[in-house]
């Protein structure tokens, strides 16, 4: 399968790359020259406090909850990497203030004010699909910003670690979303799979399996940067 065969080229991709860094001596913390320390990876969890996002068909979890606690696992994984890293939301809560007319705006505007302010290399904003018309559908799915080379770049070296999750031959997409369009940044939207799908659903509740999408993502960035 085509999709594999590109898995596998990107993990050999990596592996060389942490070896060829190995053998010139450089140290853990730098890529390519760039120090980790210094890289900053803004990490978004998508919705949040009166705005749930998604709702799993059998369970009801919020979307916004499977969001956070995937950001959570990415966040301990590019921090230990020795990466600088900024989370929009910490928390179960918005960024709205109260939650009084116009807050999705506000919450979406303090998103870019924290991006803004980070500087960042990246951008990583993750949610969960849905597709109540079909809910056979299931697996990953990256956007990237339309017109950004980079962020298409980026987007396609995550894609085919979520293919081997979902056995799906999935492409990137472009996406008119606004957390891509807050920074010149490399940036991308990962929805993790469909809350709308009951199997899928289950999945996403299991912390073995949000381990595993964010191993995928924190993979798939390694790739990009090397």
């Amino acid at each position: 399968m085509v999709l594999f065969k590109k898995g596998a080229v990107a993990a050999a991709a990596v592996l060389i790359c942490l070896l060829l860094l190995s053998c010139l001596g450089l140290s853990a913390v730098s890529y390519a020259g760039v120090q980790r320390s210094s890289y900053c990876i803004v990490l978004d969890a998508g919705h949040g406090g009166v705005d749930p996002g998604v709702l799993g068909t059998v369970s009801g979890v919020k979307e916004s909850d499977v969001n956070l606690k995937i950001v959570q696992k990415l966040h301990g994984l590019f921090a230990d990497a020795g990466f600088r890293v900024v989370l929009t939301r910490k928390n179960q809560g918005g960024l709205y203030g109260l939650p009084t007319q116009g807050y999705k705006r506000r919450d979406m505007e303090k998103r870019r004010e924290i991006i803004q302010e980070a500087q960042p290399n990246l951008v990583i904003s993750v949610h969960q699909n849905n597709f109540l018309a079909d809910r056979t559908r299931y697996g990953g799915q990256v956007f990237f910003r339309e017109g950004d080379e980079n962020s298409v770049a980026f987007a396609e070296s995550i894609q085919p670690r979520l293919n081997e999750l979902s056995g799906r031959d999935v492409a990137v997409l472009k996406g008119d979303f606004f957390m891509l369009e807050c920074t010149d940044a490399p940036s991308v939207l990962v929805e993790c799979g469909f809350l709308s799908n009951a199997r899928e659903e289950q999945l996403l509740l299991s912390d073995e399996y949000q381990n595993k999408i964010a191993d995928a993502i924190f993979k798939g960035t390694l790739s990009y940067l090397c």
